[in-house]
């Protein structure tokens, strides 16, 4: 419901809202090939040890020539399809950038809601874009490779600078020790954060590591409350999406105004030069009240 949007999915949003504020949410992105699927099937075992209910968002691009997806993120996770702790569902992009569908705040409310404690959101794996995760979830997990280090620089200004977790995944491949080296060379250069962020080197396919990345989520959480840091996050992550929903609500209205007499009038005026195009959006807005 959330995913179609409307009517349904704000009824939904009412409902679900006041409700959570427990859940933990993490979001675990890089580059495509990075082996984000295995990884958080791997991930989800350990947490399933622990007993924690899990719920997962995989997003999927939109294919921009059918309109369709693939959703495929789910069959590395099959491991885990008939486990009842464990919720799984795959989301198109449906064309929106940055690595996330736009309907994933309102579907995290929907598992906050009902008790999930823990929620992980896996990015498409778009490259620098991806950076919007970090205002989605309270922990941001950055997946490379080794041999990595080469994009380092191309990537400083975006996926650098996000990650609370790195994770060197495939690290039975040579070249581990050179992409941690790289890592924590861009760590010393960036500005000083009060988290370090951990590196820490798996092998998805065997589990190799990934209990260590289960401790280190444990670790950032118990930072995020003690901190302040989590209140924070949560009061930027209140700010943005109400910008975004407000932006949506003012598109509805322009695209109203673009049919009524009102509209074409101010575009004729504009076109005969008889105000500008900003005295005439004012006025515009004016009349819409």
């Amino acid at each position: 419901m959330v995913e179609r949007g409307g009517d349904e999915a704000r009824s939904v949003g009412r409902t679900t809202h006041p409700l959570g504020g427990a859940a933990t949410t993490v979001g675990i992105t890089g580059s495509p090939g990075s082996g984000k699927s295995t990884l958080t099937n791997a991930l989800l075992a350990e947490m399933r040890r622990d007993g924690q209910r899990v719920g997962v968002l995989a997003i999927d691009p939109t294919s921009p020539f059918t309109g369709g997806a693939i959703l495929g993120d789910r069959v590395r996770m099959g491991d885990h399809a008939l486990d009842e702790g464990v919720f799984i569902r795959s989301m198109a992009t449906r064309g929106h950038l940055g690595g996330l569908a736009l309907a994933t705040p309102e579907a995290v409310r929907v598992l906050d809601a009902v008790g999930v404690p823990w929620i992980i959101i896996e990015t498409v794996g778009v490259g620098q874009v991806e950076v919007e995760i970090a205002g989605e979830a309270d922990t941001t997990v950055v997946v490379v490779n080794p041999g990595w280090g080469d994009a380092v620089q191309a990537n400083k200004a975006g996926l650098m600078e996000i990650a609370d977790l790195f994770v060197i995944n495939k690290a039975d491949r040579p070249g581990v020790d050179d992409t941690r080296r790289d890592i924590e060379q861009m760590l010393e250069l960036s500005a000083r954060r009060d988290w370090e962020p951990p590196i820490i080197a798996t092998v998805a396919t065997t589990g190799e590591g990934v209990r260590d990345l289960w401790s280190a989520l444990e670790g950032h959480r118990t930072w995020l409350a003690g901190s302040g840091e989590l209140e924070r996050r949560r009061f930027r992550r209140a700010t943005d999406e109400l910008v975004r929903i407000l932006s949506a609500r003012l598109t509805e209205r322009v695209t109203e105004l673009g049919e009524g007499d009102a509209f074409e009038q101010s575009r004729d005026a504009v076109l005969e030069r008889r105000v500008d195009p900003w005295t005439a959006a004012d006025a515009l807005i004016s009349a819409t009240g």
